[in-house]
């Protein structure tokens, strides 16, 4: 960073100085002619809305992770039901149980955390409580297809917490507002003062767009917590098939947690 800098600052200085001692042999004309502040804000413009275009699809990339990752978890949970199907019945009871407690506690503790990028722990007591069942079926054929379905929840669940968290830095964020401040004074510097309605006219209308760009880049950069937010539809989804496949053999009250993933306090 310090090289860049260096050589940033090295090359200004040449300009000027090439401006200064070099203008008057190679150049013929007036030292009073020469580029305006107009001409210099044409490069201005496309420089910020290259960054601002770059910085959108980044955080769009981390959107779409979030989405797949959180459908991703919620497949992981489903088949950790369906294959808990060939386990012995009280295991069976077990599996379906805590799946959907976790399935719970993600829906309800967990996706409203992730608004401001944290996590919650309370998914990691009913993955912890699955881990206890699975011991009790080890050796047989139904443990690799469980182990292998929490497997994927738990790589699932990682990947959603990490995308939760914001992927463009605060400073990027301050940067493009700062180069976007720049840009729309270097344009208005630059408008006639007299009969210029269609000028501000078309000015409001770049600032508007510009800054809706960057007010997209902020909400979308935080997948679980702005406007756009991803929705826990999916897991929503697999904990009531879930729960329809506990309560064929069993009741509501032998669940082990409330509706909220809390387990019950005896």
């Amino acid at each position: 960073m310090v090289l860049i800098i260096v050589v940033a600052v090295l090359a200004l200085l040449a300009g000027l100085a090439a401006n200064r001692f070099l203008r008057p042999r190679l150049v013929s004309e007036d030292d009073d002619t020469g580029m305006a502040v107009k001409d210099l804000v044409g490069p201005l413009l496309t420089l910020t809305v290259l960054l601002l275009a770059f910085v959108l699809v980044t955080a769009n990339g981390s959107y779409g992770k979030a989405e797949v990752a959180s459908r991703g978890e919620a497949r992981a949970v489903d088949q950790l039901v369906e294959s808990a199907e060939y386990a012995p019945a009280e295991q069976r009871a077990k599996v379906q149980a805590d799946a959907v407690c976790y399935a719970r506690a993600v829906r309800e503790r967990e996706w409203p955390a992730m608004a401001d990028g944290k996590g919650s722990t309370a998914p990691s007591v009913w993955s912890t409580d699955l881990r206890h069942v699975f011991r009790e079926v080890e050796g047989k054929p139904v443990f690799g297809m469980l182990t292998s379905a929490d497997n994927k929840r738990s790589d699932e669940r990682e990947e959603r917490l990490t995308q939760a968290t914001a992927s463009i830095p605060g400073v990027i964020l301050w940067f493009l507002l700062a180069t976007l401040v720049i840009t729309v004074a270097a344009l208005g510097i630059c408008l006639p003062r007299r009969n210029n309605r269609g000028q501000i006219i078309t000015l409001t209308v770049i600032t508007a767009l510009l800054t809706s760009t960057l007010c997209i880049i902020r909400d979308v950069d935080r997948p679980f917590g702005g406007i756009i937010d991803i929705k826990p539809t999916a897991i929503t989804e697999v904990q009531r098939q879930a729960t329809r496949d506990f309560l064929t053999h069993h009741t509501a009250a032998e669940l082990p947690c409330d509706d909220q993933g809390r387990r019950h306090t005896t």
